[in-house]
């Protein structure tokens, strides 16, 4: 077992992550995770855990995970987008098909208003693009 677990624990937390070093090199085989370092990775700040001092080793593990993390995120925030894009689909077809008079006028103002400011920020933005090259 020792073998199969890694040096590093991250107990991810908002904006960033709490890490442990894994240790089982001791006398009751026990895996003991001694905490020793706060990330924020909107900062990318790590600070070290009380009066302990980083090695390079664990400097390098966690601005690795920090690396990790970020495109882990960044992955994340592009499927969300693909799934707000299928939502919108369904609301689509739900609108025109399944909606009844009531049911469209609880959402429709609060639908238009996302879908405007939506549009407005998409059309700035590739407007911006568009003048940059």
């Amino acid at each position: 077992m020792p073998g199969d677990l890694p040096d590093y624990y991250f107990r991810v937390r908002d904006n960033g992550a709490t890490v442990f070093r894994v240790d089982m090199e001791n006398r009751q085989r026990r895996i003991e995770m001694d905490q020793i370092a706060v990330v924020n990775l909107n900062r990318e700040d790590i600070k070290p855990h009380g009066d302990r001092a980083l090695s390079h080793e664990d400097t390098a593990a966690i601005q690795n995970w920090i690396a990790e993390r970020k495109a882990t995120l960044a992955r994340r925030d592009i499927d969300d987008i693909h799934r707000a894009i299928d939502h919108l689909n369904l609301t689509t077809h739900w609108a025109q098909t399944k909606a009844d008079d009531d049911q469209l006028e609880i959402v429709t103002d609060a639908l238009l208003l996302a879908m405007h400011d939506l549009r407005s920020v998409l059309v700035r933005k590739k407007a911006d693009r568009l003048t940059r090259t």
